[in-house]
């Protein structure tokens, strides 16, 4: 690993970034449209209490992949990495760079949208808003890795796109919001445990309910950012070069 080529990485993404403002507008404005609009949906009831937190952290994680995974597979298709591989940077400190670049939007991404949910719509949570606000940002940045890793088996932007229902979906369905996950069946609960927007889920409702930081958040939290570990060190194994 070189810092040097990473940092070098990271301020090359953030000044493409900077003049892309769709992906920009899509990135950080989307999460917070998504959640206003669900807090009129539920205006009146309790029910954007229950389900705002949950929520807080799935739209930044579907966004966070969408965009990392096509923005990462086009920088294939056009060549650059492979010019970029020839220097002294190796795919680590590439999809590093890519990883601290994209994190930093993730941060001001969850914070955007974590501070409309408390203090503009009054999503009413028994926990720290802090916390709330940490589990967001681990979540996205949860999105961002599995966007950097499914990018290396996509060949075409279209492609990429459809890796979202495939890994999206399934846990968005089995991480708990719709149907407990101790109501599921032995089969689909088994697959939920070893999907980390679970456990992503679980803390964020483990604050709706508790004043304090219950442990469990912890142990969910040190969960998801281990998932962002591996998911990062796996992309970084199967990056290639060119799109096939």
């Amino acid at each position: 690993m070189n810092p040097r080529c990473t940092f070098a990485t990271a301020r090359r993404v953030l000044g493409q970034l900077r003049h892309d403002r769709r992906t920009l507008a899509l990135m950080m404005v989307m999460p917070c449209v998504l959640i206003a609009l669900l807090a009129l949906i539920f205006q009146g009831s309790t029910t954007f209490d229950s389900i705002g937190a949950p929520l807080l952290g799935i739209f930044p994680f579907t966004v966070m992949f969408l965009v990392t995974s096509v923005a990462t597979l086009r920088e294939r298709s056009s060549g650059t990495l492979e010019r970029l591989l020839t220097m002294p940077i190796g795919k680590f400190d590439f999809l590093l760079g890519y990883a601290l670049a994209f994190g930093l939007l993730a941060v001001v991404q969850a914070s955007l949208a974590t501070g409309l949910s408390v203090w503009v719509l009054g999503l009413d949570i028994a926990g720290p808003s802090w916390m709330l606000l940490v589990i967001a940002v681990v979540d996205a940045l949860l999105g961002m890795a599995l966007g950097l890793f499914v990018s290396a088996f996509a060949a075409t932007e279209f492609q990429a796109v459809q890796f979202l229902p495939a890994v999206v979906l399934p846990q968005f369905l089995l991480c708990g919001l719709l149907v407990p996950r101790d109501e599921l069946t032995d089969v689909l609960r088994a697959v939920s445990a070893v999907l980390p927007l679970s456990y992503a889920v679980d803390a964020m409702r483990s604050l709706t309910t508790s004043a304090s930081v219950p442990g469990d958040v912890w142990v969910d939290l040190a969960i998801v950012a281990g998932a962002v570990v591996v998911a990062l060190t796996l992309g970084a194994a199967t990056l290639r070069r060119r799109t096939a």
